[in-house]
């Protein structure tokens, strides 16, 4: 056998560089983020707007629905503009039809070489930086002052009750009232304004280059893709597939390994469920629930894209609107696919270790109702915040927070802080007597802890950010929770599991998965923990930073190349095995993993991650299409797979109804394929076509997003929606049926039906 002590040297030295790395970067973003001035002030002496005024219009923002109501520099939701975008180009057109009307004050008539001159004059004016470090001020021209105040008027109205605006703010999925008070109208207008400013003007000392690398895509300012993210993309390219070259090479290298022997009969089946393991049957029933609630949600706030107010005419969105449907059909979808996972971890942790320790059974159902109150808590603290327009503090602490995949208030991120911290704990107190006994599963066990540890501890980064934290350096640590959180450790615990799981069942060798779920954690953290960087691309971030996340989300891509190739192999290993028949559709859902893996994490992720792709697209359906099919496919599927083996030694194998399982599996899989590539992935390249031939905020703007083709493919949804609730209807159906049966029955059942149910 050979020792795995080199593999984890390589992983200690990994994760050590890798987040060195990220947080020098962390701190170079915080060094070189677009300045807030002290004050905006007129030529002719008159303040626009104030640093505070910025900063409580960013609180606005979010307690509006901040990124579930459009986006700023990208990141939120689709069906409002970008608000950056759109303020810039408004700004742009109106201080160039000021400018033309000035020229022909006189009454002549301007010609071609005019017009080519005013608009170079506006691009120049609205690119060079007047920004004086020394006082803190950013002055502008008298004219552009005028052309501000205009601007503002409109965004004001918008998200007040201006009745001129009903129709846009329909096409928004806007509810009027946004923001009740003036001040708070007025602020978002300098953040708006702030926003747009560090996305034209220039970086001092680099000419053509703004704050966020000259995103968005706007040719009235001259904002452009740059040579560099071009040069990165295709460093990218190369490297993503010399990457999948050696991986391959390496992998055809290795020598043909002895397949492990499968057991004549299963060697879970006289496994006996602990008080603590038993407790865990309702977190399962729970994620059903939680599941079918993000799937009614979503239904709602797709069709919301079509009728902004209402759901099929009846007028939903006063007491739903979009903002708070999508706020629960993000984060609802994060917590049942978490607690699929928490789950697995209290189950099999005694059943690694053969040993129930004391009170863990009160544990496991304190940790439940703990996360009850804090998925209800957050829930109902987040729509009445909203809908009664609570105000920037109520929304910070309790509230929703206005960030995509994290909104719920910081009272509740704590609360799940602890319950994590205490998930750790009931996981290894139960696992230690694992960790302590030599084994060859050893290895496997202190991976699930180690995870399990980063699981916990990392949720830290959820309280990094304040109320008055600069907006890059928000989305720095926002996407250390989001990519890091859920797609980093998540993933490796739950590798780590399937392993364990696999091993187990005797479908692989314990010195064989020892070796491999190392080196796949080596290769996964290497490009996984910088590649986090390709999220912030175009969030005020250094140049270094497209540099460093190109390469490194390219890395992130190799290993998916081969899961589903794994996957599929095991799978047909364990065909020739009458006994894993009671497994067929927990090894069938850890297939779909690598199909989806490889599709949506590594197809569709790479489609959109290069900087010159991301550059056209951030904020449009193609990230739509990527995180439905990476999200669902992959961390759904395998939430379901491990709930599925969990339900599978919790209940009597003759009690499992499994003809119910057939069609919510294909309808499952079915019906996403149908969402990503019926709608989302056509409207996006739709929406990308006229970003690179128009600008985003074209892309963005309601003659796009509802025009009859968008509307069309929103209504193409439906048949893959349809298909998809259907299968999670039978997923109910299965797990209804394993309730209903009554306990004398489950007593009386013998091994002696047949394994796969009736």
């Amino acid at each position: 056998m050979k020792s795995t002590s080199r593999l984890w040297r390589w992983l200690g030295l990994i994760f050590v560089l890798s987040f060195g790395a990220l947080g020098y970067l962390g701190w170079q973003i915080y060094l070189s983020a677009p300045p807030i001035p002290k004050q905006v002030v007129a030529a002719n002496g008159d303040v626009l707007y104030t640093a505070e005024q910025i900063q409580l219009g960013q609180q606005a923002w979010m307690s509006a629905g901040g990124q579930q109501l459009g986006t700023v520099w990208g990141h939120g939701a689709y069906v409002a503009p970008d608000w950056s975008a759109d303020w810039l180009h408004r700004e742009a057109e109106a201080l160039r039809a000021r400018r033309l009307a000035e020229q022909s004050e006189g009454g002549q008539a301007l010609t071609a070489a005019d017009r080519g001159a005013v608009d170079e004059a506006v691009r120049e004016e609205m690119r060079r930086n007047t920004y004086d470090e020394a006082t803190g001020t950013l002055k502008v021209s008298d004219a552009r002052a005028r052309v501000i105040r205009e601007v503002a008027e409109h965004y004001e109205g918008l998200f007040g009750t201006d009745p001129k605006l009903d129709q846009l703010r329909d096409q928004y999925a806007m509810t009027a009232g946004a923001l009740p008070e003036a001040e708070h109208r007025r602020a978002l207008t300098g953040f708006f304004f702030w926003s747009a400013w560090a996305a034209t003007t220039d970086r001092p000392g680099e000419a053509g280059l703004s704050y966020t690398s000259n995103w968005p895509h706007e040719p009235l300012v001259g904002n452009t893709m740059t040579p560099s993210a071009a040069m990165w993309s295709m460093a990218s390219i190369v490297l993503l597939l010399a990457g999948i070259a050696a991986m391959l090479w390496l992998h055809k290298g290795e020598g043909h390994e002895e397949e492990a022997a499968v057991p004549a009969a299963d060697p879970l089946l006289g496994a006996k469920a602990t008080p603590s393991m038993k407790a865990t049957r309702k977190y399962f029933f729970t994620v059903i629930g939680l599941m079918l609630l993000q799937i009614g949600m979503g239904a709602i706030t797709a069709h919301y894209a079509v009728e902004g107010q209402s759901f099929f005419g009846i007028p939903l969105a006063q007491v739903l609107p979009y903002t708070i449907s999508r706020t629960v059909h993000t984060q609802i979808g994060v917590f049942w696919i978490a607690t699929a996972w928490l789950a697995t971890g209290l189950y099999v942790a005694p059943l690694l270790s053969g040993r129930e320790p004391k009170l863990q059974k009160l544990g496991v159902d304190a940790l439940f109702w703990a996360l009850i109150v804090v998925v209800l808590g957050s829930t109902i603290t987040g729509w009445l915040g909203t809908l009664q327009h609570r105000g920037v503090d109520f929304s910070f602490w309790f509230g929703n927070q206005g960030l995509e995949f994290t909104s719920m208030g910081r009272f509740w991120q704590i609360l799940l802080f602890v319950g994590l911290l205490f998930w750790v704990f009931l996981l290894g107190r139960a696992l230690w007597p694992a960790l302590k006994k030599p084994s060859e599963t050893r290895g496997l066990i202190a991976m699930v802890f180690l995870s399990a540890t980063c699981i916990g501890g990392f949720y830290a980064t959820s309280l990094a950010w304040g109320q008055h934290t600069h907006y890059s350096m928000i989305e720095y640590w926002r996407w250390w929770l989001v990519h890091l959180w859920v797609e980093g450790f998540f993933e490796v615990f739950a590798t780590a599991v399937v392993a364990l799981i696999f091993t187990n069942l005797g479908l692989i060798r314990a010195a064989s998965a020892n070796r491999a779920i190392v080196a796949e954690t080596i290769v996964f953290l290497f490009g996984g923990i910088l590649g986090t960087l390709h999220h912030l691309y175009w969030t005020g971030t250094p140049t270094s930073v497209i540099a460093v996340g190109s390469v490194f989300s390219a890395l992130e891509v190799v290993p998916l190349t081969l899961i589903g190739l794994e996957a599929l192999q095991t799978w047909r290993r364990s065909k020739g095995v009458a006994w894993l028949g009671a497994y067929k559709w927990v090894i069938l859902s850890f297939v779909a993993v690598g199909f989806w893996n490889t599709v949506g994490a590594g197809l569709l992720g790479f489609a959109i991650n290069p900087p010159a792709s991301l550059y056209y697209v951030q904020g449009l359906n193609m990230t739509a299409a990527h995180g439905h099919a990476a999200l669902f496919g992959v961390y759904g599927m395998l939430g379901i797979g491990l709930m599925l083996f969990c339900l599978r030694g919790l209940y009597d194998r003759a009690l499992h109804a499994d003809r119910f399982l057939k069609p919510a599996f294909w309808s499952l899989n079915i019906g996403l394929a149908m969402m990503v590539f019926m709608s989302l992935l056509p409207a996006g390249i739709y929406q990308a076509y006229e970003s690179i031939t128009k600008g985003l905020w074209y892309a963005r703007s309601p003659e796009v997003i509802h025009s009859k083709l968008m509307e069309t493919l929103v209504w193409l949804r439906v048949p893959g929606d349809i298909v998809f609730a259907a299968g999670s209807v039978f997923l109910a159906i299965y797990a209804l049926y394993l309730l209903r049966r009554s306990p004398a029955r489950q007593a009386v059942a013998t091994g002696a039906l047949p394994a796969t149910g009736r």
